[in-house]
């Protein structure tokens, strides 16, 4: 099912191909996040148009809001979404422990009130590949505990013993006809639980691998030391997914690390504060110093943003709050990172993704947020 094609002579980076039941997936790949069922202010076409490849969904989310009546109804998730390709689905547990009013973990699961109306739910392994079962996704989510990164020691030390039994019980399930299943290795900032986990659940045989339990608050450092830690753990012939990241210039340092496949709602997140991604940093749209620019977002961009409008008129629309505003942003951001992928994936391939790693890096101005988890408390350029 997946396929190592290439390995970069002078990282951890490799080019795939990951067969799905509706699709191949070139890899390295990111994925646009369509947590409850669509990537915010982009359709289908404009997604397809642009490149991707797989989207996400979230179990928890699509679990309350439709509901499975309604999904199953249409005939599964792709049917409802008018999704064609792959999907991967979440399962939920990140949101059950982070989301949820008052929970209340037990070992078969975790029972929870509603984010929205405090009714009484229960989740557990059982549940969750059930959910995804019936959504029929492509790649399912074992149910993981996924505690804060300066959870105590105990805690930590619990939520291994959680993740590992859970996914034990989730890998037993029955799935949709084709769906694959991904084990979650969990351990925050601590090597000793990560090997753990990881040696547990690779002794399981999932058909891919995620780190989780990153981007959760800890320092950049240590984001990178956690991946550092699980890539060699996992096995070579089957799928890294590291969940939830990043910025582009982390992604680029995540796949040297030996990373295939990603997830991150910040290009569309950001896009609604009207913050554009380029190659070279963030630029604040909204921004005075472009109401008079009549360039577009990034020069020589190919997206529909920047080959049809321009900063100035982008300003105009996010200021005055024309939806036609955050939409462009959206795609502005979903595209470069699409782009992102496809130029690491060719640059693998040419043997050259050691120079544009360096020259890449080296160009990208971080975010005053990712700086001040570096320690550093500001750098001229950074969010301009």
């Amino acid at each position: 099912m997946f396929k190592l094609l290439k390995k970069d002579a002078s990282s951890l980076a490799r080019l795939g191909r990951f067969v799905t039941r509706r699709g191949v997936i070139d890899t390295p790949v990111f994925m646009p996040v369509g947590t409850q069922g669509s990537v915010k202010a982009l359709d289908p076409r404009e997604l397809r148009e642009m490149g991707t490849q797989i989207i996400l969904g979230n179990t928890y989310h699509l679990f309350i809001r439709p509901g499975l009546d309604i999904i199953q109804a249409a005939g599964g998730l792709h049917q409802f979404i008018n999704w064609p390709g792959p999907i991967l689905t979440d399962s939920g547990g990140f949101q059950v422990f982070s989301l949820a009013k008052i929970c209340k973990i037990k070992p078969q699961g975790v029972e929870f009130r509603s984010h929205l109306d405090g009714s009484l739910l229960f989740i557990g392994p059982k549940e969750a590949m059930e959910i995804q079962r019936l959504l029929g996704s492509d790649i399912a989510m074992v149910f993981d505990d996924c505690p804060p990164h300066d959870s105590p020691a105990k805690d930590l030390r619990a939520a291994v013993d959680r993740t590992i039994r859970w996914a034990k019980e989730c890998r037993e399930q029955p799935r949709a006809d084709g769906q694959q299943v991904f084990g979650i290795v969990q351990g925050a900032s601590n090597a000793a639980l990560r090997e753990e986990c990881a040696k547990a659940l690779v002794a399981m045989d999932f058909d891919g691998y995620a780190i989780g339990g990153v981007s959760v608050g800890e320092p950049e450092p240590e984001m990178m030391t956690a991946v550092e830690h699980t890539i060699p753990l996992l096995p070579e012939h089957q799928p890294r997914y590291a969940m939830g990241l990043g910025t582009p210039a982390q992604l680029v340092e995540l796949v040297a690390r030996g990373v295939d496949m990603f997830d991150c709602v910040l290009p569309t997140r950001v896009a609604r504060n009207g913050t554009a991604f380029t190659a070279k940093g963030t630029i604040s749209i909204k921004a005075g110093f472009n109401k008079a620019d009549f360039r577009p977002i990034e020069e020589g961009c190919e997206c529909f943003a920047c080959r049809h409008f321009t900063r100035a008129y982008l300003r105009h629309l996010l200021n005055v709050s024309e939806i036609l505003g955050l939409r462009m942003v959206s795609v502005h951001n979903s595209y470069m990172y699409i782009r992102l992928m496809a130029d690491i994936r060719a640059h693998i391939s040419a043997g050259t993704f050691g120079q544009f790693r360096r020259e890449f890096v080296a160009n990208y101005v971080p975010s005053q947020r990712v700086l001040q988890t570096r320690g550093i408390t500001a750098v001229r350029g950074a969010d301009e």
